[in-house]
């Protein structure tokens, strides 16, 4: 029987079968292309293994540990799992790729119609090496997140841990993308034809190993195919003459020689001296011998297995060579007895390698000639550990980067590293993408943001999870991890006490980029339009904050005002400035434009306004295009303060309909009695989960607005789900035993009763029934009792409570001013219930 140790898109497969597959592997590369990756797949089931390998009791860790060479400590899933994690890789598409979400089309200037991406290489053949078990599979998730397809070849002598990771990262997939795009294979390099039929169709070939190595897969590389050879590399320390006296830094170099016993990359093989002096050559590698002398044996798999006969024939030889030279005054070893540590001192200074296994070479290199002795190794250098002054460390940067080296640590720290740094000089998922771009016209796509948006819509992962109100968001927002809460923002406080809400930045980043987009779809533009910012600022409230970001991704003109009481001195700096963009609450710009109704209209430049946080009614708008010419009305935005941008809408959206950014987030529309989908076309309790945030899970999150489903593809030719808003579970009231609506009411006045200003209901307790008052703005054709009438007239159940005598309705005309509004933000508080 057929022993099946070579994983296939989703299954376990022998040797003849993976042979039959591989003769057919171009069609199976076509037809895993042909579906999309989205980032956030890969992101999501990373961070789902990542919290299993991190986790010894959870199954998959157990499953996995079977799976480890003889001898591997456990704990070596841990250290894979935190690569995993959602912070790190985010971390490492940012610094690579510029982007959470590379692959998508946006702007490359929001100025211009042209778009940019990263777009996968296609096929990356990996060549994993042997006795190290991260390298393989953290391979091929460089090469998911750049969206290829992925073949890789592990060696006979590996275990299947590989095949057996991506399968139960495969399986965290329900949509199926990442399996397609994964083949594990476990042959000999002897198997040449194999090697061939992996490389032949490959867009990219990535070998892990020395020159050997990378000589016999180069033969396989097809013209055009891209080689990115991940080789061995030497790296070395370098002292000034106040380190090299130095207990602490002895003791830090140290460290780096005997961490991995020298297995890494980055562990030094040389340490040079910032001198021409021999003596001072060996009387610091006595010293050092000492500091070496004093440290335990290598513990763990080092111990147990030791250098092999060849590692043992080359520490041997070279000890005994250097040894033998010291007859000629060229060298002095220091080595212990039992073999276990050796310094070898050399006057001569170009780079010689170590025998590793705490086999150290003492050179000296005056800086001067750095760049002369190093540079003819430039190919095979690493890492450059400094040791000196702030100064020193500034100089001998510069010139051990311009030697070669691709990367400078301080000594002590050779072996470590940071999610995104660069490898051998280069960033992997550049090396595994390629920089593509599509000139658009721009008559055609002046508000098209991202060209994904009119080819496919987008698919995340589905949300799963009880349902969270704003209490259960509340309290693990106070409980962030430090590193995640970086910003600080509090809601406006109109629908209750302010709450808190915390990013990270690159999450801000996030979503003010996505909420730039939104507003090029709904007709702004950032080369015509001069805006004034006229939202409000401080304490901690993010409205004004939030557009001035946006504004600066865009690269618009902006006025930065806010909102202010002093509405002349506003008008004056708006006509003074030419502005003829507003952003702003409508509540406020309502106040403003007819404070200074005659200024305004006899400067006449106003054409657009973008509102966000309330709604113009129908007759407001209509009053505002007929009084002040104003253009374009719509909404900028619709989020929460805690989950940032959720809709945007289109220049064919209308009233409260916006599409969703389903980049970010993910949407239900439950029924507002039960926890199940409201039936289609009708209003539900609107529920959202948000994938691009670290730090919290904000996973069907009730945020307390109603909406209702708008069927079809927009006639923009997005395919961004379209919802329409139909207010706030606290705008619908129950008083006397009926539930009324706020937003009936404002229909009502605006259509039947023509009332053009704002609106507010005011509930109270008496003394035999309840008081519903309606409170709105004294314009000058306000009657209030023909919007009694009318309101009556229109809401049948509002009137049976008045005929039953269970309410007293009263409708009282105000100021604007007097009408109750949030001290945060200046939203109008659409209903102020008194009865508590």
């Amino acid at each position: 029987m057929s022993v099946h140790h070579h994983y296939w898109q989703g299954s376990f497969v022998g040797d003849e079968e993976a042979g039959r597959r591989l003769a057919e592997l171009p069609a199976a590369v076509e037809a895993a292309l042909a579906t999309e990756l989205e980032t956030e797949t890969v992101l999501a089931a990373c961070e789902a293994l990542s919290a299993a390998l991190c986790d010894p009791g959870h199954a998959v860790h157990g499953r996995l540990a079977a799976h480890l060479p003889e001898g591997e400590d456990p704990a070596v899933l841990a250290e894979l799992g935190a690569l995993l994690g959602r912070r790190e890789l985010t971390r490492k598409l940012r610094r690579e790729l510029g982007d959470t979400a590379p692959g998508r089309l946006n702007r490359a200037d929001p100025r211009e119609t042209v778009y940019e991406a990263w777009a996968p290489v296609g096929l990356v053949a990996h060549i994993a090496p042997g006795n190290a078990a991260s390298v393989a599979p953290m391979s091929i998730i460089e090469g998911l997140l750049a969206g290829n397809v992925n073949i890789l070849k592990t060696s006979s002598a590996d275990t299947l841990l590989t095949q057996h990771l991506m399968a139960e990262l495969a399986a965290l997939d329900p949509s199926g993308a990442l399996a397609a795009r994964i083949v594990v294979l476990r042959f000999p390099s002897s198997r040449q034809e194999w090697l061939r039929l992996m490389c032949a169709p490959a867009d990219a070939v990535a070998v892990w190993g020395g020159e050997g190595a990378v000589e016999g897969v180069a033969a396989h590389v097809p013209a055009g195919c891209r080689l990115v050879e991940w080789g061995h590399r030497i790296s070395f320390a370098y002292l000034t003459s106040d380190a090299w006296s130095d207990a602490v830094t002895l003791g830090a170099l140290a460290d780096d020689v005997c961490l991995l016993e020298q297995q890494a990359c980055s562990s030094p093989q040389v340490v040079y001296l910032d001198t021409e002096d021999e003596g001072e050559v060996f009387a610091f590698a006595e010293r050092f011998a000492a500091v070496l002398a004093a440290r335990p044996p290598a513990v763990g798999a080092a111990s147990t297995d030791g250098p092999d006969p060849a590692e043992a024939a080359e520490l041997t030889t070279t000890e005994l060579m250097a040894r033998l030279e010291e007859h000629l005054g060229l060298t002095r070893v220091f080595a212990a007895p039992d073999g276990s540590w050796r310094v070898m001192a050399d006057t001569r200074s170009p780079l010689t390698a170590s025998p590793l296994h705490r086999s150290v070479w003492v050179k000296p290199l005056p800086r001067k000639r750095m760049i002369a002795t190093l540079r003819p190794m430039r190919r095979y250098l690493q890492t450059a550990g400094l040791a000196g002054s702030r100064t020193d460390i500034a100089e001998l940067s510069r010139t051990a980067l311009a030697a070669g080296v691709t990367r400078v640590t301080p000594v002590g720290a050779m072996l470590e590293s940071y999610a995104g740094e660069p490898h051998d000089g280069v960033y992997a998922l550049q090396r595994y993408s390629r920089r593509v771009a599509v000139q658009a016209d721009p008559a055609l796509f002046a508000t098209t943001a991202c060209l994904d948006d009119l080819a496919r819509p987008v698919v995340l992962p589905p949300p799963a999870g009880p349902l969270l109100g704003k209490e259960d968001v509340q309290e693990p927002a106070r409980r962030v991890a430090r590193a995640d809460a970086e910003l600080y923002f509090r809601s406006g406080g109109s629908t209750g006490a302010p709450a808190l809400s915390v990013f990270s930045y690159d999450d801000y980043d996030t979503q003010m980029h996505a909420a730039a987009r939104g507003l090029l779809a709904a007709g702004y533009d950032p080369v015509g339009d001069r805006t004034a910012n006229l939202f409000y600022c401080g304490a901690m409230y993010g409205s004004f904050i939030s557009f001035f970001s946006v504004l600066e991704r865009l690269g618009g003109v902006q006025l930065p005002l806010s909102a202010g009481p002093d509405h002349r001195a506003t008008a004056r700096a708006l006509i003074d400035h030419g502005a003829d963009t507003l952003f702003g609450m409508p509540s406020y710009l309502w106040q403003l434009l007819h404070a200074e109704k005659e200024a305004l209209r006899a400067y006449g430049g106003l054409r657009k306004v973008f509102y966000g946080g309330e709604h113009f009614t129908p007759e407001q708008q209509r009053t505002l295009k007929d009084t002040f010419g104003i253009e374009v009305i719509r909404s900028i935005t619709y989020g929460s303060t805690d989950l940032g941008p959720l809709g945007y809408q289109c220049t064919e959206s209308t009233g409260g309909v916006h599409h969703l950014h389903a980049d970010l987030h993910t949407m239900e529309i439950l029924d507002l009695a039960e926890d199940r989908p409201a039936a289609p076309g009708e209003t539900g309790r609107l529920v959202f989960s948000t994938h691009a945030r670290r730090g919290q899970q904000l996973g069907r999150y009730m945020i307390g607005d109603l909406g209702r489903e708008v069927p079809g593809r927009c006639p923009c030719g997005r395919h961004a789900p379209r919802f329409e808003l139909r207010g706030r579970t606290g705008d619908v009231m129950r008083v006397a035993t009926y539930f009324l609506n706020h937003r009936r009411f404002l229909d009502l006045a605006g259509e039947n009763g023509g009332h053009l200003g704002e609106l507010q209901v005011r509930l109270d307790a008496g003394d035999a029934r309840e008081r519903l008052t309606v409170r709105v703005e004294r314009t000058g054709a306000t009657d209030p009792e023909r919007l009694r009438e009318v309101f009556l007239a229109g809401y049948p159940e509002l009137r049976s409570a008045v005929a039953e005598r269970l309410l007293d309705l009263v409708v009282e005309a105000v100021d604007g001013a007097a009408l109750d509004r949030s001290p945060t933000s200046g939203k109008l508080l659409a209903v102020v219930d008194a009865r508590r």
